[in-house]
């Protein structure tokens, strides 16, 4: 186990080093002049030179990504073009402001998801069978920011019952588990567990609806074991492939709430990117998307760790 561990981990630093020259080309690739956001208008050449030269612009691409890289991986991301705060602070407040809200999304998605999914395997062909799988095909063919806008015109703005934007009484910069924070939280929990949770309710259900048809556990019943004990192995042999599913959902949701964060004003990483986005903030748009990109990462790593001990098939593999 730790062999496989140490090789999945030296597998990720490639991986990372390629995420690390996509978030620095951004700057290059990106249309218009990266600094004009900082020079004034009708800036002298000689104005628009120092400022290049400031920035290390003047310096050869390789010698450029070098120093960011050096400068990343101690921690610093630069800084904000907007409101020249350090660029490590406002990506940790906004990814701390997105793992509230995803873990919320993941607690309701994979818990909804995965009962729907079994519901649906053991009873293959059937009534109930058919309303998950419809049920979960809806969920999936929705827009996040549809869904979205949708449940604050109905629960926000005909009902009152939910509010519609900022994260709670404390105000848009902090969030408190308190009544308050909660109601705030559900509207954009809802919209963003509902496509993680219906590809995972989809998923289970075809995993357990094929292991249930294998031999072992036919025999198991003719041996007179208890259905919860079948129940068990059924998930123990299905759990691979649905840890692989979920995986990915997680990563997924934690780095795809742009649009949720957006529609709801709440001040995770997809609101900061957003507005980084439009107001042309290039180290934070660099710094929220090595982020996010890393956490990504992360989480498929920890997921392949979690797949092994589960399934000792892989480790082999």
């Amino acid at each position: 186990m730790f062999i496989y561990t140490l090789r999945r981990i030296l597998y990720t630093v490639p991986i990372a080093i390629g995420v690390s020259i996509v978030c620095f080309a951004l700057i290059h690739i990106s249309p218009g002049d990266p600094l004009s956001a900082v020079l004034p208008e009708g800036a002298s050449p000689e104005m628009i030179a120092q400022v290049r030269q400031a920035y290390g612009f003047d310096q050869p691409l390789i010698v450029q990504y070098l120093r960011w890289l050096a400068l990343v991986v101690q921690g610093d991301f630069g800084i904000s073009i907007v409101n020249r705060r350090p660029v490590l602070d406002e990506v940790m407040t906004a990814a701390a402001n997105t793992l509230i809200l995803g873990g919320a999304a993941v607690l309701l998605g994979f818990a909804v998801g995965t009962a729907m999914g079994i519901l649906a395997g053991y009873t293959a062909g059937t009534g109930k069978d058919k309303v998950v799988t419809a049920a979960a095909i809806s969920g999936v063919s929705i827009p996040h920011y549809w869904l979205g806008i949708v449940l604050v015109i109905v629960f926000a703005v005909n009902l009152n019952l939910l509010p519609a934007t900022g994260m709670g009484g404390s105000g848009t910069d902090g969030f408190r588990l308190d009544w308050e924070g909660i109601r705030h939280m559900i509207l954009p929990a809802v919209t963003l567990a509902v496509i993680p949770g219906s590809i995972i309710a989809r998923s289970v259900r075809g995993t357990v609806a094929d292991v249930r048809k294998q031999e072992f556990v036919q025999t198991l019943t003719a041996k007179g074991l208890p259905p919860g004990r079948i129940f068990v192995h059924i998930m123990r042999n299905a759990l691979p492939s649905v840890l692989a599913i979920m995986g990915l959902q997680l990563a997924q949701l934690l780095g795809g709430s742009i649009l949720v964060e957006t529609v709801f004003a709440w001040p995770g990483t997809g609101f900061l990117l957003n507005n980084a986005i439009f107001s042309r903030d290039l180290p934070v748009l660099q710094g929220t998307i090595l982020t996010l990109a890393m956490i990504f990462v992360a989480v498929n790593l920890i997921i392949d760790i979690v797949q092994a001990m589960f399934d000792p098939r892989i480790k082999r593999a």
